[in-house]
């Protein structure tokens, strides 16, 4: 796994075996995580290009991690951080995650998840550390202009109802929904 710029955001560009069969990788591989992930749920979205899903984040603890990856098609990820207090707030990076290079992001708990289709049709899994909880969910808007994610301008976004609805992220601040970057790191150190 190698870091990204934001503190808890990693990613993992696999081997790929191929030969005239076709090709084999690792997707996920416990060992090499940096820290702890119990796997408690598999998430699976399809989407069309211009899908934009996100800024997704849940309460910390327990949060939810997760292990992001492509296997059809081309997104962009962002990965945001979220974390009041952290020295990197509000700083957003983003990767293409595609079916050709099979990178993956792994996300710790507190940090805020985003994805654009790129492709016309675009499947991600995500492995989550724990299951959907409705109340403990979250988002921010993906098109705040105080983020300022550098979605792609040829690409008109389709966001959800709840996601176009999402609270600015000053708002957020404001009302006390982000997670707390002390709390996390806290959190993080209970991680085996």
């Amino acid at each position: 796994m190698d870091p990204l710029g934001i503190d808890g955001a990693w990613y993992h560009t696999p081997r790929v075996h191929t030969d005239p069969r076709g090709a084999f990788h690792e997707a996920f591989k416990s060992a090499d995580l940096p820290h702890g992930f119990e796997l408690a749920q598999v998430n699976c979205s399809v989407s069309s290009r211009g899908a934009l899903r996100g800024v997704h984040f849940a309460d910390v603890p327990p949060g939810q991690a997760k292990y992001v990856m492509c296997t059809n098609g081309s997104v962009m990820d962002v990965v945001v951080d979220l974390r009041a207090g952290s020295p990197t707030f509000g700083r957003w990076e983003a990767m293409t995650l595609d079916d050709q290079t099979h990178r993956a992001v792994l996300i710790a708990e507190g940090l805020g998840h985003a994805f654009l289709a790129l492709s016309d049709q675009a499947t991600v899994v995500y492995l989550c550390s724990q299951p959907y909880a409705p109340g403990r969910e979250h988002g921010v808007h993906p098109l705040d202009p105080d983020l300022g994610i550098a979605w792609p301008q040829d690409i008109e976004p389709v966001l959800s109802g709840k996601d176009a609805e999402a609270p600015t992220v000053a708002a957020a601040l404001a009302s006390g929904l982000l997670p707390d970057y002390d709390t996390c790191k806290r959190f993080y150190s209970t991680l085996h």
